[in-house]
């Protein structure tokens, strides 16, 4: 949550926001330049703020009042249900289309920087062409990794899938070195980070068949 939210929820002045999480990470001897973050202004001009973990948020405004702390934690809830909600096909298919008419965008420029070299000179032309490829590399290296996620499932959303059965993240970890199949990062809103494990980690730690498949492709977002 960036402090530019918390000022809003609270009603604060955004610079006393700072002025309250420098002085408190400081307390706690946490170090806030990892925090940093950078917003435009109504001048468009380039203004700091932090961007804060929940765990870091919470130690902020606990001093705050009751008020405010539960505006900051209703928020919060908001923020890790929208998190908790897996993205459709129909969601994923529109990133893909949005991406390929940017590809498609940036081609278009390329081929007339090529057709007016002559006019826009070659550093320009270069420039284009080089911009448009990176775009496809991006493409293509976000279509692996979209279909690569849809192999893996965290612990979390095993447990919501099989209504609360526990899993043991020790299991799925000594079977997966002893299949030599690593876990991957997902995204998780109260970690940042957490292990998601191949589905055939899963089937051979709990014995999760072919059946779960469908299940399974709603498990890349944490």
């Amino acid at each position: 949550m960036s402090s530019l939210e918390i000022a809003k929820l609270t009603g604060k002045e955004h610079d006393n926001v700072l002025k309250d999480v420098r002085k408190v990470l400081d307390e706690a001897e946490i170090d806030a330049v990892k925090f940093n973050g950078i917003y435009k202004d109504s001048m468009n001009r380039d203004k700091p703020c932090f961007n804060l973990p929940r765990r870091e948020c919470d130690l902020v405004v606990s001093g705050y009042s009751v008020k405010y702390r539960l505006a900051i934690i209703d928020r919060w809830h908001e923020l890790e249900a929208m998190q908790s909600q897996p993205k459709t096909r129909l969601e994923l298919a529109r990133e893909q289309v949005a991406l390929l008419e940017n590809i498609e965008r940036l081609e278009q420029e390329r081929n007339y920087a090529i057709a007016t070299k002559a006019e826009i000179g070659s550093r320009r032309e270069a420039t284009a062409m080089n911009t448009a490829s990176q775009a496809v590399k991006l493409a293509n290296k976000l279509s692996v990794e979209l279909d690569r996620s849809k192999e893996y499932c965290t612990v979390k959303r095993m447990q919501m899938i099989h209504h609360g059965q526990q899993f043991n993240w020790r299991l799925l970890k000594s079977t997966g070195i002893e299949m030599g199949i690593e876990p991957i990062d997902v995204f998780d809103a109260n970690y940042g980070t957490v292990k998601a494990y191949h589905i055939d980690v899963w089937r051979e730690a709990y014995a999760i068949g072919l059946g779960e498949t469908e299940a399974l492709e709603v498990c890349s977002d944490a």
